[in-house]
């Protein structure tokens, strides 16, 4: 079980059961799992599905989108994303290419977007002057600007998406209860003042 108990199915809002069962159905979330527990925040549940569907032009193109979300997923250990594919060029041979030192049999513009998620992941430090050289010989600026972003949002959620341990077994720290779906804690007057 998660940390924080998914929303029962039956109990989910019709909105987000209506986003979370189409979403499912159609193929763009491999669990409803982590989506139950966004539903504890309708608006962060619809802006999490609205980025998914966005149809929004992209100057990177979809497959590199996506081994860049399957290796956010790999760096990230978030089990639901590693086994979902949103692009049918991805292969099993690509995402093993993904593992690999060498990133395998990528071309240059993929490899370079896999070394920069996975510099910005573990020492984005060494994301200097020369590595932005490398990055301008195979994308243009608008290219970096998107993959930066990219990047940091997928590696967030995946960061996150694994606290939460999906599949975990143990009881959840936090259960259900109505009251905690689109509510805020009540803190008592001098606990906010101490805090200001």
């Amino acid at each position: 079980m998660p940390r924080i108990e998914p929303i029962p199915v039956d109990k989910l809002s019709p909105e987000s059961r209506e986003i979370i069962e189409g979403g499912t159905e159609a193929g763009l979330y491999s669990t409803p799992l982590p989506l139950q527990v966004f539903a504890y925040r309708t608006e962060q549940l619809k802006k999490a599905h609205a980025a998914r569907t966005a149809t929004t032009p992209s100057l990177l193109g979809g497959r590199i989108r996506e081994l860049i979300r399957i290796r956010s997923a790999q760096l990230g250990e978030c089990q639901p994303c590693m086994r979902s594919r949103k692009h049918d060029s991805i292969t099993d041979e690509d995402v093993a290419c993904l593992l690999a030192p060498a990133h395998g049999d990528m071309n240059p513009q993929e490899a370079m977007a896999i070394e920069f998620l996975d510099l910005l992941s573990s020492d984005h430090h060494a994301i200097d002057d020369v590595f932005y050289a490398r990055l301008h010989e195979v994308f243009t600026a608008a290219q970096i600007v998107e993959l930066g972003f990219t990047c940091a949002e997928t590696m967030g959620v995946h960061r996150f998406l694994h606290t939460l341990d999906i599949f975990g077994t143990a009881p959840p720290v936090i259960e259900y209860s109505p009251d905690e779906v689109d509510a805020k804690a009540v803190v008592a007057s001098e606990d906010v003042a101490a805090s200001a």
